[in-house]
């Protein structure tokens, strides 16, 4: 049997070993076997790759016209639709993903590059009123170098709304992915540097979050820094950052809730309300993790949950079914310790999937569980479980449900079912939460859909123009004429 591939960083366009040359396994969620090998990066690493973003911010790039930005991010983005059946491929392994779920992956971030290809050139300034004999700029300009801190569930996603809108905005990047899934990053940045990034422009460390990640967030070369991942760990990065007064995105998760009224259509929601939760194995920051039901149907929409449920598959990534495998072995205990407690304090299950009885033994699975009658402040409707759990409460009146809606200390998307226009409005923006879907659940949404949430679910916005805007600074310069 042949030795485990090893995956280097990549710093200049290069890809080169940890300086200590450890490394670190890459485990298949689907069987849990070791099939590669990451560079483990730590200080001297991420202290190489600002330094050469820093050289190219200096340099080659930040001298780069918008339009010639954009151009190369057009031809990465072609680049990649070329590769879409190996980036696909490599996702699906390193992350579990079932293979449908990897190709559309691959697609938005495609689509990523193609969005801020086009909005590269189109972002500018303002010419400001002021005193007679004045002429006043509010110039837009790139922060300089950024930091970016990659989760596991989507790392070609949020590499693309997050790293090309930075490129866009003639930043130069400095990667951090999550060590759980990187390799679909390592192999895309190889495809922008055949692209025309150039050297430094795009650099790529490795490694554990406790070492590459922290020294990441905490070092004094960066102007920005973006992160999507927890709470606490999101706290722990703005902290480090706050040391050397550098801004921070951060999308921190959510426990978003799906606001069924009793004149839904209950056939048009349910396949959204269930895709919303098994997606990814319900590994989505805006996985639609709570179902508030008005109790006129909540019978009837429970049945019908109750038979989709009871439908859905579990298998390797490879089987492409509903569900793959969660990530890793600690995130499976988490899943099961939360469902278990919920059913031991009372919380009865309505129903759940089947795994398939051949998967691979080591595999890292868990059943799509729908939980009935949970109760708004047990730990399940309140915390983030981070698997395809769906937790069902009824409410009464529109004011108990948006009560319902807003009351946990997450905020990132919310969706509303209702045939009443005047209420879809009046409850949406009522919503406390960054993204409201009505009639529908995009779970983020599109490319083009500023994304963000508020309260414990983070600040600042991703995707569209928004994100693109989030990648630069305003400098006012006032001129005297007269």
């Amino acid at each position: 049997m042949s030795s485990p591939s090893v995956h280097l960083h990549f710093i200049g366009n290069r890809r080169v070993p940890s300086a200590s040359g450890e490394t670190l396994p890459v485990i298949d969620p689907s069987d849990g076997q070791v099939f590669a090998q990451i560079a483990r990066g730590g200080a001297a690493e991420i202290d190489a790759a600002v330094s050469a973003a820093r050289r190219a911010f200096d340099g080659t790039w930040g001298r780069l016209p918008a339009v010639e930005r954009g151009r190369i991010l057009a031809r990465a983005a072609a680049l990649v639709q070329q590769h879409a059946g190996e980036l696909a491929g490599i996702e699906s392994q390193d992350c579990g993903k079932p293979v449908t779920q990897a190709r559309n992956d691959v697609t938005a971030i495609a689509r990523y590059f193609e969005f801020y290809a086009g909005a590269a050139d189109k972002v500018g300034g303002q010419v400001l009123p002021y005193l007679p004999g004045y002429a006043v700029l509010a110039d837009r300009e790139p922060h300089g170098v950024t930091g970016h801190i990659i989760p596991w569930n989507y790392p070609l996603q949020i590499f693309g709304r997050s790293v090309g809108a930075a490129l866009a905005a003639g930043n130069a990047c400095v990667v951090k992915p999550a060590e759980d899934a990187c390799l679909s990053l390592l192999r895309v940045a190889e495809l922008l540097a055949e692209a025309g990034v150039p050297e430094g422009a795009l650099n790529i460390v490795t490694g554990l979050g406790s070492e590459a990640g922290s020294a990441l967030s905490a070092h004094p070369g960066l102007d920005h820094i973006s992160f999507t991942g927890s709470p606490l760990t999101g706290t722990r990065v703005a902290q480090a950052a706050a040391e050397h007064h550098v801004p921070v995105t951060l999308e921190l998760g959510g426990k978003s809730p799906q606001l069924v009224f009793d004149d839904a259509d209950l056939d048009a929601a349910v396949p959204v309300i269930v895709n919303a939760i098994v997606q990814n194995a319900g590994q989505t920051c805006s996985a639609g993790s709570r179902l508030l039901v008005q109790r006129g149907v909540y019978e009837p929409l429970l049945a019908k949950l109750t038979a989709a449920f009871s439908a859905l598959r579990v298998g390797p990534a490879a089987a492409d079914l509903a569900c793959g495998p969660l990530i890793r072995a600690s995130q499976l205990a988490h899943v099961r310790q939360m469902v278990h407690e919920a059913r031991d304090s009372g919380v009865a299950v309505a129903a759940h999937g089947r795994i398939e009885p051949d998967v691979p033994h080591g595999g890292y699975y868990f059943a799509p569980t729908l939980l009935r009658d949970v109760p708004a402040q047990h730990p399940v409707a309140q915390d983030e479980v981070f698997g395809p759990v769906l937790a069902a409460m009824s409410f009464g009146d529109e004011a108990e449900a948006v009560a319902l809606a807003n009351g946990t200390r997450f905020g990132l998307v919310a969706g509303v079912w209702t045939r009443d226009g005047s209420r879809a409005l009046r409850v949406a923006k009522r919503m406390r939460c960054g993204q409201v879907f009505v009639n529908n659940y995009g779970a983020a949404g599109g490319v083009e859909l500023p994304f963000g949430g508020v309260k414990s679910s983070g600040h600042g916005r991703e995707k569209g123009l928004e994100g693109l805007i989030s990648f630069t600074r305003v400098k006012t310069i006032a001129i005297k004429h007269d």
